[in-house]
């Protein structure tokens, strides 16, 4: 018996029984749409927390103040006096592994121009900010190093800001007050939206931070600065540089706690990588366990086809049919069972990938290896849970088989 003739009669066998087939492909369908529904929600969530990342600047590390105790009273983080912009400037000249650096320092202010007013937060930042945070220009540019050192009343702002105040207007060049101050527009910042938190990150005003010390709160020490490593791989060492400068500078002593602190953003996200690997991982172990629970549903099938049968395969055996053409033959139909829904499940899964990214607001990514992998799993299920129904079937003798009713 040809091949072809095998594979029509196990087509035939199972289109007679439409909507037994179905249902036995149900479990695969639902077992590989949810493995790639679950790979391309991890994929794309992890994405996302990339990009949250990537927003937050380029191999960047977070050194803040202390905390500050007075009176009894404890502050947290970020409000002690010890960091001074000279610490900053000692970091950007001593630590190798620093690329460059901006102190930052935040105040509220409500911006005033013309007849419209907008309260906010301005931040002081160095002339490096753009490149530390990756954050470019939408149009105009940014304050200068001269301006820092002038401590000049230069400002660039969010789009936020410029659809609060400017509407149909350029703002570059107007003039804002901000505490009775006129301060000149000079850029405006890209367009980013909200970050991970749900922040408007283009609610933003930019000043020299020498400006906000002097100008506008009238301190001379700073609550934090951005600093950016030469590398993702340096950031580790320019943590372990940082540290141990402003321990020195600081006069910290052996067993003495630091009066500062260091974030390194890419350890942050390294160990947001590794959770989210871990969760999507799990996920599609779960997945998995409907491709089992589908094959155990594809053997139970088959070996009622089997019994039900019989005497059709005595009669086959009785006319020439050898035991491995029969063997072939449950196994194609084991096959095109898992296979078939493998298929479905593929299209079922993207279709569900582009509903839940619609729904999480996240990027669609498909991935081929996931598609490759379910189709792969799909035929070895076929194979695996079909060939003892297949076996059994051709282990059947011909004369008992055609005695059965």
């Amino acid at each position: 018996m040809k091949l072809a003739s095998v594979v029509k009669v196990a087509f035939r066998a199972l289109a007679r029984n439409k909507v037994r087939s179905t249902l036995t492909m149900l479990g695969i369908i639902i077992g590989v749409a949810s493995v790639i529904a679950m790979v391309s929600l991890g994929q794309g969530a992890q994405q996302r927390v990339d990009e949250q990342i990537a927003s937050l600047g380029t191999n960047m590390l977070v050194v803040f103040a202390g905390s500050q105790k007075s009176r009894g009273l404890h502050s947290g983080l970020g409000t002690g006096t010890r960091l001074i912009p000279d610490d900053i400037d000692a970091i950007q000249r001593e630590c190798s592994a620093v690329a460059l650096t901006s102190p930052t320092i935040s105040a509220p202010v409500n911006l005033v121009f013309g007849n419209q007013n907008w309260f906010t937060r301005v931040e002081g930042v160095s002339h490096s900010f753009p490149q530390i945070r990756n954050w470019p220009l939408a149009a105009g540019e940014f304050f200068t190093e001269g301006d820092v050192h002038t401590a000049a009343r230069v400002c660039v702002i969010g789009q936020t800001i410029v659809d609060q105040l400017f509407p149909g207007l350029d703002p570059i060049g107007q003039s804002v007050r901000v505490r009775n101050l006129p301060f000149r527009v000079v850029g405006i910042l890209i367009d980013k939206g909200q970050n991970q938190g749900g922040r408007d990150q283009d609610d933003a005003v930019l000043m020299p931070y020498t400006t906000v010390m002097k100008k506008l709160l009238s301190i001379t020490y700073l609550p934090g600065a951005y600093i950016s490593a030469v590398s993702a791989q340096a950031t580790f060492t320019a943590e372990r540089q940082i540290t141990e400068l402003l321990r020195q500078r600081h006069n910290i002593g052996p067993g003495q706690d630091d009066d500062f602190g260091v974030r390194n953003l890419t350890d942050i996200a390294e160990t947001a990588e590794e959770a989210n690997r871990i969760l999507t991982l799990l996920l599609s172990s779960i997945a998995g366990v409907s491709l089992i629970v589908g094959g155990i549903g594809i053997m139970n099938i088959m070996l009622v086809s089997v019994t039900e049968r019989t005497r059709e395969i005595g009669i086959r055996m009785a006319v020439g049919a050898r035991s491995r053409h029969v063997r072939l033959q449950f196994l194609i139909e084991s096959v095109v069972l898992s296979l078939v829904g493998g298929i479905v499940g593929i299209l079922v899964g993207i279709g569900v990938s582009f509903l839940l990214s619609g729904i999480f607001d996240w990027p669609r990514l498909i991935s081929p290896m996931s598609i490759l992998m379910s189709v792969a799993f799909s035929i070895a299920v076929g194979i695996f849970f079909g060939y003892y129904p297949a076996h059994k079937a051709a282990s059947l003798d011909p004369i008992e088989a055609l005695r059965y009713e």
